[in-house]
């Protein structure tokens, strides 16, 4: 995945100012670890290897999925370019779609955000944590090892495994992580050179979405792991924003959304926050939130 990721912005890049780009590949503690994410410490165990080398000279940037990225800022480095999303929502690789797995059956995913929401639509379902990338978690619904996964349909795309999917829930069913369906690429803050490059794959309608997700996320002080979940499109006039705490149990949730400016993303993402938080949001978190 994350090498199919990087090759994509590569070819943009390449489309775009004849420059070829090299590909070198990281192997992070992370990817051989065989630990739960959320016990390594989430996906920042990913995020921080390629940062590692980006300080270290090794690589001039480094591409992540946006939904792996602390939502605190590194002045060190530069978010240079966040390229045109791709699906945000979330699918299901299985035989059926969710509604017609038999009581009992077995679901994987790494996610608690998507545990917790899973278990508010089917609590009578068992929900399997699991590790690996997306070939090993497709591999355990066709072993029968498990009836089915959650994935993000972006992720399931860029890999050419579409076929697999059962269904894709929509933003009612099943609330996507901030920033998830989008790439983002880091270098050096003071390598000038390499973020004016870099800029000519931004998207601004991408950049003030995430943006207010990611704040939200911030703003409720949840790391990666915690049942959040938000999304946000900007339509070039309107900035919409929808966000969703989810007890882990399933058995509680806080749900609001907001529209505003596109340009005031920071602040709707900061006000939504705080109107989730005066109606309970933080205590669902529990142990989830940092």
């Amino acid at each position: 995945m994350a090498t199919t990721q990087s090759q994509m912005v590569a070819d943009s890049y390449t489309e775009r100012t004849g420059r070829a780009i090299e590909l070198v590949g990281v192997t992070t503690f992370g990817d051989v670890s065989k630990a739960h994410l959320a016990q390594l410490g989430g996906t920042g165990v990913f995020v921080s290897a390629l940062r590692d080398k980006l300080l270290e000279g090794e690589i001039d940037f480094a591409v992540h999925s946006l939904k792996d990225l602390p939502t605190k800022p590194d002045p060190r480095i530069a978010l240079a370019a966040l390229p045109a999303r791709h699906d945000h929502r979330d699918a299901l690789v299985g035989r059926v779609p969710f509604a017609e797995l038999p009581d009992g059956a077995r679901v994987g995913t790494g996610s608690p955000r998507r545990v917790a929401m899973l278990r508010a639509l089917r609590p009578e379902l068992e929900y399997v944590p699991i590790r690996g990338n997306a070939d090993t978690r497709i591999g355990k619904v066709t072993g029968g090892e498990l009836d089915a996964v959650v994935l993000a349909s972006a992720g399931l795309t860029r890999i050419g495994r579409t076929a697999e999917i059962a269904q894709i829930f929509e933003v009612e069913q099943l609330m996507p992580a901030p920033g998830q369906g989008a790439l983002a690429v880091e270098c050096l803050a003071e390598r000038e050179d390499l973020v004016d490059f870099l800029a000519v794959l931004d998207d601004p309608r991408t950049r003030s979405a995430v943006t207010a997700e990611r704040v939200v996320l911030s703003a409720l002080e949840a790391g990666c792991s915690a049942p959040v979940g938000a999304f946000a499109l900007d339509d070039g006039q309107t900035l919409n924003l929808t966000a969703l705490v989810v007890a882990i149990d399933g058995s509680a949730a806080v749900r609001k959304s907001a529209a505003g400016s596109p340009s005031e993303a920071v602040a709707l993402g900061h006000a939504l926050a705080a109107e989730m938080i005066s109606e309970g949001a933080d205590r669902l978190m529990g142990e989830h939130s940092h």
